[in-house]
């Protein structure tokens, strides 16, 4: 996502900084329009794709081929729209300032959590509670 360093003039949160100050909050919603503008782009060209060719494929395992390769895209497309929710989702906190909070604890989630994940919405500690006690309570 180089775009965002263009967009924010060179500018990258710091630890040093207030949290989620106007420039940060402005930083992340960039990064977040960039990666659903990639996602949406991503989305239109597997629909040209899927109309371009019909499974008019004379070779029954060239056929079996071509479905199961649309198949794997559907479903990748399926899990970028559901992507696309959570960066919407995403933005909305940043508009009504709970963006980079922990829904659990309310704690600032770390600004290196948010740069690998700006989708995040519990803070590491949170995020790994949250697993164990999935793991723990999982109908096996």
């Amino acid at each position: 996502m180089a775009k965002v360093t263009i967009i924010t003039n060179g500018y990258r949160p710091s630890e040093g900084e207030a949290f989620m100050n106007p420039r940060m909050r402005e930083y992340f919603r960039a990064k977040l329009l960039e990666w659903k503008q990639e996602l949406l782009q991503d989305s239109t060209e597997t629909l040209q794709h899927l109309q371009q060719g019909g499974l008019a494929e004379p070779d029954l395992a060239d056929r079996a081929s071509l479905e199961t390769d649309r198949s794997l895209e559907l479903r990748t497309r399926d899990r970028e729209r559901k992507l696309i929710a959570k960066i919407e989702e995403a933005l909305r906190r940043i508009d009504n300032g709970t963006y980079g909070y922990c829904e659990e604890t309310a704690e600032p989630i770390s600004l290196r959590r948010l740069e690998a994940r700006p989708i995040a919405t519990l803070s590491l500690e949170a995020q790994e509670h949250h697993e164990r006690m999935e793991r723990t309570h999982r109908d096996d």
